[in-house]
């Protein structure tokens, strides 16, 4: 996009030396920027980095208990828009979309005569619908949120913004989680939007995106900034060792060698279909899987669009998705279909690693004592010995004990992330089903989970790995991929075969979309 301006437009909105300490520490330090009408500027940086906390900042948002020093103004028209990196914790599970969006419409036209106001909040509904690029909005004001993807509640979230005349959009890791083709999508979104005149703060660890997007780049370290300028000349010829080390951040490792395994797989899945229940229809078929093997030692790779079937594959291995037919084996026997019908032993077998590891973890707790408990509930560990081995896995995940014994709420995403990790490990599984775990990692901490995940199972020939990533060069570590579209299986085969000659359509335009990104052309 990378749009020229003239230096003289005003900003709607301004940080000025913003300093913001929690528990006596500095989580932003002297942090300056400006939105634009009509730029992207983009924030980028390391997990805990204080990306978040500044652009969390021009809504007037700040951490419980913070002391807050610094200046942030906003125009008086200047309303700031915020589409979170989780989107489903801002709408109301228990509303239609058309609910969400008309409450805010009918507000705005209550000057008109009684006779004309439906219509005419209708017609802003659904033009705010058009303007954040979601196909067929009659079908989609009719469904609920958990009824939509991540990536459909996500432009929700931004039509809900535009419908109040936002003149600011601070978008937090939007592509998160995506595919190629929706993180395309994505871009093409984001830049409409400051096509239209509008300010746009992104903040993200996806240099694919930056690049594509973004029109000015402020680089944070350790809440401070360490580099900003235009994103051309900042991109491709950084001045600061920390930019630098954050560009060539991307997973660089040998080619693995392909692990086809001897005898019996660990994990066999045969006839598996699974559904989603609709309470209107009954239920819907989300997934249908005729054959699918995991040996031991083998990563497996699955790749796929968001709303595919990848996390709910991934959720009738783990027993967490009931709704399902067909038989999923370990090592020969049957894995009861829910979680709570499943021994110990088969619950440390097979670990889940969620892609919102916040979710995932008791706000009330430190974070130690939630990781140690694994290894007591499933191994039966002494409370002391499973604190320290908790420690030591946290530890080689980057983690040290002062962060680890808080409260999840004060740790940043990554790092809850990474502490998620080191839960399911501590269950010493046979299956690690490691759902999206990379997605909220800035490069330099992506390629170095990367890179513990792989040593690790170079040195445990009885572990078995599946991957479920939108990213290709984190599935390019992988044995095999297993690519699936629209709830079908519809390639699979040795990693480097299928993203260097893939014999699917859909396959194709993943791994054509990912190299256009990496252009840094966005479409």
């Amino acid at each position: 996009m990378k749009h020229e301006r003239e230096a003289t437009v005003r900003p709607v909105a301004e940080v000025r030396d913003l300093r913001v300490e929690v528990g006596g520490r500095a989580i932003v330090d002297g942090v300056s920027l400006k939105a634009v009408p009509g730029r992207v500027t983009a924030l980028v940086g390391a997990s805990g980095s204080g990306k978040t906390t500044t652009g969390l900042a021009l809504l007037g948002e700040y951490p419980a208990g913070a002391h807050v020093t610094g200046d942030v103004r906003r125009a008086v028209d200047g309303l700031v828009g915020y589409i979170p990196q989780h989107p489903a914790a801002v709408l109301n599970p228990a509303r239609r979309i058309s609910a969400l969006l008309t409450d805010i419409a009918r507000a705005q036209v209550r000057h008109l005569p009684r006779g004309r106001r439906r219509t005419a909040a209708r017609e802003r509904v659904l033009r705010a619908l058009t303007e954040a690029q979601l196909p067929d909005p009659d079908t989609l004001l009719h469904r609920y949120p958990h009824q939509l993807s991540g990536g459909q509640q996500q432009r929700v979230v931004l039509a809900q913004a535009l419908l109040l005349g936002a003149r600011v959009i601070v978008a937090d890791e939007p592509t998160t989680g995506q595919d190629a083709l929706t993180k395309s999508r994505i871009v093409d979104e984001l830049a409409a939007v400051a096509a239209r005149g509008i300010a746009v703060v992104l903040l993200s660890h996806d240099l694919d995106v930056v690049r594509a997007l973004a029109d000015q780049v402020i680089v944070m370290r350790a809440g401070r900034v360490v580099e900003s300028g235009p994103a051309q000349g900042l991109l491709l010829a950084p001045q600061h060792d920390w930019t630098r080390e954050l560009l060539s951040g991307r997973p660089e490792f040998t080619e693995p060698e392909c692990n086809t395994g001897t005898g019996l797989p660990v994990l066999r899945i045969r006839g598996l279909t699974a559904h989603h229940r609709n309470t209107t229809r009954g239920t819907t078929e989300v997934l249908r899987l005729n054959e699918l093997d995991l040996r031991a030692g083998e990563t497996l790779a699955v790749v796929g669009r968001s709303g595919s079937g990848k996390t709910t594959l991934a959720r009738c291995l783990a027993g967490l998705h009931r709704d399902h037919a067909g038989k999923i084996l370990l090592d020969g026997t049957p894995l009861p279909r829910s979680l709570r019908d499943r021994g110990r032993a088969q619950l440390a077998a097979v670990q889940y690693v969620f892609q919102d590891a916040r979710a995932a973890f008791d706000e009330h707790r430190p974070v130690l004592h939630q990781i140690a408990r694994t290894a007591i509930r499933l191994r039966g560990t002494e409370t002391s010995a499973a604190t320290q081995e908790a420690l030591a896995a946290l530890t080689a995940l980057g983690l040290p004990e002062d962060l680890v014994r808080r409260r999840p709420g004060q740790l940043s995403g990554g790092e809850l992330q990474r502490a998620a990790l080191a839960r399911a490990l501590l269950a010493r599984p046979r299956v690690l089903i490691c759902d999206e775990i990379t997605s909220g990692l800035d490069p330099i901490t992506r390629r170095d989970v990367l890179s513990i995940l792989t040593t690790m199972l170079h040195d445990r020939d009885d572990l078995s790995l599946v991957l479920i990533t939108h990213d290709l060069d984190t599935a390019a570590l992988a044995d095999r991929i297993a690519v699936l579209d629209a709830g079908e299986l519809v390639e699979q085969g040795p990693a480097q075969r299928v993203l260097t000659a893939p014999s699917h359509p859909f396959t194709l335009s993943l791994t054509e979309t990912t190299t256009r990104l990496g252009a840094g052309t966005g479409t």
